[in-house]
């Protein structure tokens, strides 16, 4: 797996394509949720986005904000999602593990919050990220805030 981190400036349009393709198969069509996927977040200073290729395959993604963006008091990470045709083999727990590499190794103060499905508590659990809260609902689908302590 080639892990790349970069910010909006510095994706080639190829990425982005590759990256928005990617979001829209998963969250639009795979769980059919219509949703305004271009929140204007992705190009803000201080947000980063983790690519992770098998070749020249995008397989896996993330984006991660700095303190403050997507979390008041922490850094954030979100868009978590790998492509159907990669799932099985750990790259889920890949994918976090460099998310969380990348948060902490820039803002090691901060705690990391992130939004996740609720039947993804367990999976979250395992990279030491905690429930807050009480659970939401967003684009028809429960979810719970979750926080990793710094």
């Amino acid at each position: 797996m080639n892990w790349i981190l970069k910010p909006w400036s510095a994706l080639t349009t190829d990425e982005l394509y590759e990256l928005l393709a990617l979001r829209a198969e998963v969250f639009v069509v795979e769980q059919s949720c219509p949703f305004q996927d271009l929140d204007g977040v992705d190009r803000r200073d201080g947000v980063l986005h983790l690519l992770g290729y098998e070749g020249d395959h995008l397989a896996a993604y993330a984006r991660i904000m700095a303190p403050g963006i997507g979390d008041d008091s922490g850094a954030a990470i979100g868009r978590v999602v790998t492509s159907p045709q990669s799932r099985g083999g750990g790259l889920g727990h890949s994918l976090l593990d460099e998310a969380v590499t990348a948060c902490t190794a820039r803002w090691p103060a901060h705690s990391i919050w992130l939004g996740a499905q609720a039947h993804l508590q367990g999976f979250y659990g395992q990279h030491g990220f905690a429930p807050e809260g009480e659970g939401y609902i967003e684009d028809d689908i429960p979810h719970m805030g979750m926080r990793k302590a710094p």
